[in-house]
């Protein structure tokens, strides 16, 4: 059985990550206007917390919060990670409330964008308790529906 854990990131994650991505976090990338190396750098170095999932000591997935407003406690959530990490998703769903509270921690409203056609994480988002909205907003040509969790 893998060992699955969460550690807080470090800048050597990015790479393994990104050369490896699901090839619908590429997408929702690409339709932002950023390579997934870019994104996932951008994410590292603008969040106030970072953790990197490793799969038998390698980084499969990135996630983190980054503050959009302190005043009205506002942040982007934000996901991206290889194929392997969706292979534990158990795992994945049964961390994900601990995580939130660690990564949003004060914030009042937490949300970001998902492709309409990335199925895997819109379960996870919702069993992770956000709320996904049906509407969509077409960015960079692809689908996306926003998400959100006020706490």
């Amino acid at each position: 059985m893998a060992k699955v854990e969460v550690v807080p990131s470090r800048a050597t994650h990015i790479g393994p990550i990104a050369n490896r991505i699901r090839d619908i976090d590429r997408l929702e990338c690409e339709a932002m206007g950023h390579s997934p190396k870019h994104a996932l750098r951008q994410g590292f170095m603008l969040s106030d917390r970072c953790w990197t999932a490793l799969v038998d000591g390698r980084p499969e997935a990135m996630f983190g919060s980054v503050t959009i407003s302190a005043i009205d406690r506002r942040a982007t959530v934000w996901m991206l990670g290889t194929d392997e990490v969706y292979r534990h998703g158990r795992v994945l769903r049964s961390w994900g409330p601990a995580l939130l509270r660690r990564t949003v921690d004060s914030r009042w409203w937490a949300g970001n964008l998902v492709s309409s056609v990335n199925g895997k994480a819109i379960r996870l988002l919702q069993a992770w308790g956000f709320t996904v909205e049906p509407e969509e907003k077409m960015v960079g040509g692809v689908a996306f529906r926003q998400f959100w969790m006020i706490r």
